[in-house]
């Protein structure tokens, strides 16, 4: 617990947010190196947005994906040149790959002797019971886990006429059959993601399957939109699934290059105090008082500092008002004013910039705090 240091302030605590949030327990898979559920550390996980078949593109994106903290990369694999390229690509980059298979079975396995880090599959749409049971036989080989992913948007066209659209039910009882399928093979090498387009429904979807199976969950909001609106959902649809215990794994699913995605999932995760990656930048709304080119520092300096792996915090603030209250607090901050910038380092102010000087000056010394 962090307690409020004045002895004639409140009484309030910070809470411990990655101890009072208590995880659903699950069985533990690995992806690669990466453990998944049983306790491990929630993952970050994007996807590729390249043609699988340029080797080029797509290593280079895995690659900036990587330095920016993604844990798990999943590929799509819709034909046998992007089967053969996968194997091309798992031979350049570290980061443990998810092939991404849908309706061929041959895929799956031919993806699995390219060295596939783990399957995303419906078992139901790859073939017939003895095509799965070759992908799940050939999987079990290689101890590499099978992730059953069901999407509202691709549900299965007898369940639709069951329940007559694509409720929480619907996508429970389809998960279940895909497990069902897997569980008869004596495969329980397994996680499970239900993902809608919508909060309510993706919520209510994992809630109904968390006391079902025992398997970790991977979450979402799938198609979830562009960056701004995209962000805004996942973040809600995120946090109360994080906050029910119901997370193992996250992508923010985002019509954006997949470094936001990762971001976003960062910021999620650390706003609650589960994971943190980089810096925490605090900044003002912006207001009449401004007297700088406020937007235009804050983005600069969020720009440049965006490769740091440092957990402390940064505030950038436009006034004077507010300004130097935060910046103290801070373990660096920037207080602006008419014209100029007054910077602050634990608590005390140490400089002060010329408008022109804020951007270059101030992340140098956010550098300096860095050991950068």
């Amino acid at each position: 617990m962090k307690k409020i240091d004045n002895p004639n302030s409140c009484n309030f605590q910070y809470p411990n947010t990655e101890t009072s949030i208590k995880r659903r327990k699950t069985r533990q898979i690995k992806i690669g190196e990466v453990a998944i559920g049983g306790g491990a550390p929630i993952v970050v996980q994007s996807m590729t947005k390249t043609d699988t078949k340029d080797i080029e593109l797509t290593t280079a994106q895995i690659k900036r994906l990587e330095k920016i903290g993604c844990e798990v990369v999943r590929i799509a694999v819709p034909d046998n040149e992007a089967a053969e390229a996968f194997g091309e690509i798992k031979k350049r980059v570290s980061l443990p790959l998810v092939a991404d298979i849908h309706f061929d079975y041959r895929l799956a396995l031919a993806s699995l002797e390219k060295g596939a880090d783990a399957l995303r599959i419906n078992p139901g749409n790859i073939g017939s019971k003895e095509k799965v049971r070759e992908v799940v036989q050939a999987a079990k080989d290689r101890a590499v886990p099978i992730r059953i992913g069901v999407n509202s948007g691709s549900l299965e066209k007898g369940l639709l006429r069951k329940y007559g659209e694509a409720c929480p039910e619907a996508m429970v009882e389809s998960a279940l059959k895909h497990v069902k399928i897997l569980e008869d093979m004596d495969f329980h090498h397994i996680k499970v993601s239900l993902k809608a387009s919508d909060v309510i429904r993706t919520v209510e979807a994992y809630k109904l399957l968390a006391d079902k199976v025992d398997y970790p969950f991977h979450a979402g909001i799938t198609e979830s939109g562009s960056l701004i609106p995209g962000s805004v959902k996942s973040s809600v649809g995120l946090a109360l699934l994080l906050n029910l215990g119901l997370v193992d794994t996250l992508r923010v699913s985002l019509t954006a290059p997949p470094e936001e995605e990762v971001r976003v999932g960062y910021l999620i995760l650390s706003s609650l105090g589960l994971r943190s990656r980089g810096l925490n930048i605090i900044s003002c709304p912006v207001c009449g008082r401004c007297e700088v080119d406020f937007i235009k520092i804050v983005v600069e300096v969020e720009k440049h500092l965006s490769s740091i792996k440092s957990t402390f915090d940064v505030a950038i603030m436009g006034c004077m008002v507010n300004g130097p209250g935060e910046a103290k607090e801070a373990d660096i901050g920037l207080a602006c004013g008419r014209g100029k910038g007054v910077m602050f380092k634990k608590g005390k102010a140490f400089r002060s910039l010329k408008e022109r000087e804020i951007i270059p000056e101030f992340v140098k010394e956010v550098k300096k705090l860095a050991g950068i």
